[in-house]
């Protein structure tokens, strides 16, 4: 059952943080508010006697010439790779209750789902009360009842489902289908993410923070936010990484975890996650520099729609700095990032230096850009 997140205190709380002592200087900053190994020639063969010769034969064979314009043999894709691929390994029997109900709610047999779950849930099976909350709240095989589906949430609630304790945490948070309660939704919420609901836990987490100062709140929440992060929600991943990176005491190795996360949290398209890693891998943050690789990252937060990674963008293709220098890309992009109100009084400079073509390139390069989502 997909579960909404609610970031409940902003993850600016996070990176308000004061910036590591002794760090290097940076070549780019965030805004205020090995060697490839070459290819190798041939094509792995399987090795062996050659029933037509009778001698061994190499594991790697040079291909033969081929003539202009000849077109490849048709090799299958198994023969490029050398060998057969192994089997997979067997299924492990499944010897948990299989829920027939929730089966049917994920392949959207939601009148099905309903049928099966109704008659669990009036006897108090938990799993089926959160279920029936999750069909009615969403209106899926049957009219949208906001109040039908906090009543079944806190019936589960009660028999101990971690979900459904987050959804009536949310719902008293909200005070809009049921009376408003903050005392004992945050009693519902520390239950459910001590249950290790991941849901529960980020918002633990971001509640901890959110009224806490200092190390000591982010200590407190460091274990909910693993937790969370996990469970793979980058959010989560992302405000880890900056928490390792604010406790050096945590030990030697809070760098290196850092940037497991961030990186993570990056990989899920989680843009101010690739804004940072970008600026880290930039200014070296982490240890060497790699302009290559932050400028890809920068790149694609930027494609994404992330302003400030637009912003920085412009100054990489400035200075070539992990890319060709590019006036025009530099323009372009900082013309994104100055419509929508980040203002950059060195971008601004470069932009008027340019030849008037290269300005209006530039804006209509910006014109035609739609944010990748």
């Amino acid at each position: 059952m997909k579960k909404t997140v609610l970031c409940l205190a902003s993850l600016a709380v996070v990176l308000s943080l004061p910036a590591l002592a002794g760090a290097e200087e940076t070549v780019v900053s965030r805004p205020a508010s090995g060697a490839a190994e070459t290819l190798k020639q041939g094509r792995v063969v399987p090795g062996g006697v050659s029933p037509q010769t009778g001698t061994d034969q190499p594991l790697i064979s040079e291909p033969a010439p081929a003539e202009p314009g000849q077109k490849s043999g048709g090799l299958t894709l198994l023969e490029r790779m050398g060998a057969s691929l192994p089997p997979l390994p067997p299924e492990k029997p499944f010897t948990g209750r299989v829920d027939e109900a929730y089966g049917a709610y994920q392949r959207g047999l939601y009148v099905t789902a309903m049928e099966l779950a109704l008659p669990r849930a009036q006897l108090g099976d938990p799993a089926a009360q959160t279920l029936l909350g999750e069909l009615i709240s969403n209106g899926l095989g049957v009219r949208k009842d906001l109040k039908a589906a906090a009543f079944w949430y806190q019936q589960a609630a009660d028999h101990g489902d971690p979900g459904a304790m987050f959804r009536m945490a949310m719902l008293l948070m909200e005070g809009d289908v049921v009376k408003q309660d903050k005392a004992k939704a945050d009693a519902l919420m520390r239950k459910a993410a001590d249950a290790g609901n991941a849901a529960a836990a980020f918002n633990l987490a971001q509640i901890i923070i959110g009224e806490g100062k200092g190390p000591e709140s982010l200590k407190k929440a460091m274990p909910y936010y693993r937790t969370a992060a996990e469970a793979g929600i980058p959010d989560a991943q992302y405000a880890l990484s900056q928490i390792y990176m604010s406790l050096p005491e945590l030990g030697a190795d809070h760098k290196q975890q850092a940037e497991d996360w961030i990186r993570k949290a990056a990989l899920q398209r989680f843009d101010t996650a690739e804004l940072d890693l970008g600026l880290w891998l930039v200014n070296g943050t982490l240890g060497k520099r790699d302009y290559d690789a932050g400028f890809r990252w920068l790149r694609r937060a930027a494609l994404q729609g992330n302003i400030s990674a637009a912003n920085k963008l412009a100054h990489l293709y400035i200075n070539a700095l992990g890319t060709r220098p590019d006036p025009v890309e530099a323009a372009k992009w900082y013309v994104i990032s100055r419509r929508a109100g980040l203002p950059d009084p060195m971008l601004e400079d470069f932009f008027l230096g340019i030849e008037e073509d290269q300005q209006q390139k530039a804006v209509e390069a910006a014109d035609a850009f739609r944010p990748r989502r």
